[in-house]
């Protein structure tokens, strides 16, 4: 499982940015400072420089592993530090759309048998743009897909959702977003803005709240954030439209409200966020949790985050380095990468990369 930990840091006053459109997660940034800030007595260090529109990372034994939306997967050893990219054969083309490309990775127990990971990527066919949850197998220099979990996943211009990660009980779960069709995330009958649960061969869990549908929860925007608390109580982060941007605690089954609601807005048998950016914005993305508190990525707001459940608040971390991606917690530190380089950012010379906060 990917996500592991993050030891308690002080913390940062957060400076509030535009409102996320309904069409990107974010805009551009007049002023990135290459140096960063941040609270506290740690100091955030640079382990990799270079990477391509990078999106997410995982840590497998001494080595961590960053997809690349361009359709490659970085690799980094913790031991000297060298890069080594490598190309992913995949089966279908990558869709050149914003927010598109290979996403999400997960590595299942199984890998150091077989060296085959999970991932979701986006694809054209014809017009139209899908996504997929694939597996692939590393085999030298490179990547090949091996096989198809689940495919026709609804896609469009944007809104593609993309995490991936496999849960405390062993299920891969999968955020899609809804494509930009707002009425289809209402839809029970269409795969767009959810939250899906599979089995690991990409057969439908008999527990799934539908035991013939791979739907664990519905009625999202655009989910990019996974992570769980030491109970098992799953979390997701949310990009809403116009601001409005939320933190979800999900429960099997239930309706996340979107288009219909939003906010503090409230209507029956719909689930209000936990906590929302109200008219500012975070545009979050990927999420990791430790000791009582997450961490998540944002984006257009530029900083990584973190949320307390307990008092329900949340504030920036670190800040500074301009687009953040996807968080990583490990027993030392922190990893997260910026993501300067999707054509919504303003790349200074050695983005992106991968930073790492020691913890105190």
């Amino acid at each position: 499982m990917k996500k592991t930990a993050l030891a308690g840091v002080l913390f940062l006053l957060i400076v509030s940015g535009c409102s996320d459109s309904s069409k990107p997660e974010s805009n551009q940034s007049d002023d990135i400072q290459p140096e960063g800030t941040l609270s506290g007595k740690n100091d955030v260090e640079t382990v990799a420089s270079g990477l391509e529109e990078p999106w997410e990372i995982v840590k497998w034994e001494n080595t961590l592993y960053i997809s690349e939306r361009t359709g490659t997967i970085v690799e980094i050893s913790l031991d000297d530090e060298e890069l080594a990219r490598k190309s992913v054969q995949l089966d279908e083309t990558l869709a050149e759309v914003p927010e598109a490309g290979l996403l999400g990775l997960a590595f299942p127990d199984s890998f150091s048998e077989n060296k085959e990971a999970f991932i979701y990527y986006s694809y054209t066919s014809g017009q139209n743009v899908y996504q997929r949850v694939a597996r692939v197998k590393e085999i030298a220099d490179r990547w090949k897909e091996t096989g198809v979990l689940l495919d026709n996943i609804p896609g469009g211009q944007v809104h593609h959702g993309g995490r991936i990660e496999i849960g405390p009980d062993d299920k891969l779960y999968v955020t899609v977003g809804d494509a930009t069709k707002q009425s289809a995330a209402q839809n029970p009958d269409s795969l767009s803005g959810s939250i899906l649960r599979l089995n690991q061969d990409g057969s439908i869990p008999t527990d799934n709240p539908d035991s013939q549908s791979a739907i664990y929860s519905w009625g999202h925007r655009n989910p990019q954030g996974l992570a769980w608390d030491d109970q098992g109580n799953l979390y997701a982060t949310e990009h809403g439209d116009q601001a409005h941007d939320e933190i979800n605690l999900i429960q099997p089954g239930n309706n996340y409200g979107w288009p219909q609601i939003e906010g503090d807005q409230q209507q029956r048998e719909m689930e209000t966020p936990l906590i929302h950016s109200g008219e500012d914005t975070w545009a979050p993305s990927g999420m990791d949790y430790k000791d009582g508190v997450f961490l998540f990525a944002s984006l257009r707001g530029e900083a990584l985050r973190r949320f307390d459940p307990e008092s329900n608040s949340q504030e920036a971390v670190v800040e500074g380095y301009g687009r953040i991606r996807d968080v990583l917690a490990t027993n030392d530190g922190v990893y997260f990468i910026t993501n300067n380089t999707d054509g919504r950012g303003t790349p200074v010379e050695q983005d992106d990369r991968l930073l790492f906060m020691a913890d105190d």
